[in-house]
């Protein structure tokens, strides 16, 4: 069974990352759901019926180690077919939602069978008697038009009635949300799944975020000793020139130039702090931050800002970077001639899209991609770069802000 569903409760469903407007569907109405709940009795039936055949026929075979194998496929692809099946009826009549990358177990498709034909079958016998009761009812109208029943007969077998259709409906009820609860927890992950799969998640942000940390700060290493420092070494060395000097001509030149030097020195190292971090990012937000960088682009660059409010400061610092990143890619690697930059706030969710018209074949794998998708990852957003050869390349970033 490919992707079973990873919830199946009724809408709304708290999903467990950011609801974007295509995800959402109206909820099943009342009839179709009702509709939905007599059709599962009807399935239940079927399941019972192919638990017992699929057990007659091969219970030897599942018991003999030799057979066991070959038999258990056979269960398990009619198993797996019904469940398909059940999933279809989820879907159209309660409106659950299947991820696409989850296969239950064959122990948990099992149990789901046995527990919907236990379920289902108990559905359809509280329906018999919502049924058999109306017609008792139908029955206690025409003998009190009639006249054969006294109404203190009529008021007892009204009361009683009212109790047992209370009873009944309640019933109704519960076992629909026993049908979901069912299909919650064998076909979808279980919550220890759950929570593993986030723990693991967890485990792989922090080393990459820990990863990206250590290459930030070889990056700064690199560019404090291959750019400031040869300039201070460069400066000192003008200095010395000219107080050895004896021709004042020829000092006035290597001060100047020693001064040219030193006005260099302050730009990179400005750009060294920048790329650590900008303090105007604390001061005056992420729209100014982004529009630094767009006065220190070698290339044209367009800025879209379409955020209404204030932001969380760890999605101002990610967003900030990531746009830094890829414009500082796209102008260094890329061959572009522009670049674009979109930065959205859609439904509680920060989107920064960066897209140049270079060559594209930007590498996903890089230290500077990699450490920009840690760093969205531990703020459990995600990061996607789209860069086929020839171009463009897009960097696209969604960051939940709640």
């Amino acid at each position: 069974m490919q992707g079973d569903f990873a919830g199946a409760t009724h809408h709304p469903v708290a999903p467990a990352a950011p609801v974007r407007p295509a995800d959402v569907r109206r909820a099943p109405s009342r009839p179709r759901r009702v509709l939905g709940a007599l059709l599962g009795c009807a399935t239940a039936l079927l399941h019972l019926l192919y638990l017992l055949l699929a057990g007659a026929a091969l219970g030897a075979f599942l018991l003999w180690p030799f057979t066991r194998s070959a038999a258990l496929g056979l269960l398990m692809a009619g198993a797996r077919r019904l469940t398909a099946l059940e999933r279809v009826r989820r879907t159209v009549f309660f409106g659950d939602r299947f991820p696409e990358h989850y296969t239950a177990s064959d122990r948990k498709v099992l149990r789901y069978l046995a527990a919907r034909t236990y379920a289902g079958l108990l559905c359809g016998v509280v329906t018999g008697l919502l049924g058999f009761g109306a017609v008792l009812v139908g029955l206690l109208l025409r003998g009190a038009v009639q006249g054969t029943l006294h109404w203190d007969e009529l008021l007892t077998q009204a009361l009683l009635g009212g109790v047992l259709l209370f009873l009944d409906l309640q019933g109704l009820h519960s076992l629909a949300a026993l049908d979901a609860r069912i299909a919650r927890e064998f076909l979808g992950p279980s919550e220890s799944e759950l929570l593993r799969r986030r723990v693991d998640e967890l485990a792989a942000s922090r080393a990459a975020v820990v990863h990206a940390v250590d290459a930030e700060r070889r990056r700064i290493e690199r560019d404090l000793h291959d750019g400031v420092q040869q300039r201070l070494v460069a400066l000192a060395m003008l200095l010395g020139r000219a107080r050895r000097q004896r021709d004042p001509e020829r000092a006035d030149a290597l001060l100047r130039q020693a001064h040219q030097e030193s006005r260099d020195v302050l730009t990179e190292l400005r750009e060294v702090a920048w790329r650590v971090y900008p303090s105007v990012l604390d001061s005056l937000g992420l729209e100014e931050a982004l529009g630094g960088v767009a006065g220190r682009c070698a290339l044209p660059l367009r800025t879209e800002y379409e955020v209404g409010g204030p932001l969380p400061r760890p999605v101002e610092t990610a967003a900030y970077f990531v746009v830094s990143e890829a414009v500082t890619n796209a102008a260094k690697h890329s061959g572009a001639t522009a670049v674009s930059v979109r930065v959205a706030l859609r439904d509680g969710v920060l989107v920064v899209r960066v897209e140049d018209d270079g060559g594209g074949g930007a590498d996903p794998a890089g230290s500077g991609l990699s450490g920009l998708r840690g760093r969205v990852a531990a703020l459990d957003g995600s990061l996607r770069i789209d860069s086929p050869p020839g171009g463009p390349t897009t960097v696209t970033a969604e960051l939940p802000c709640t």
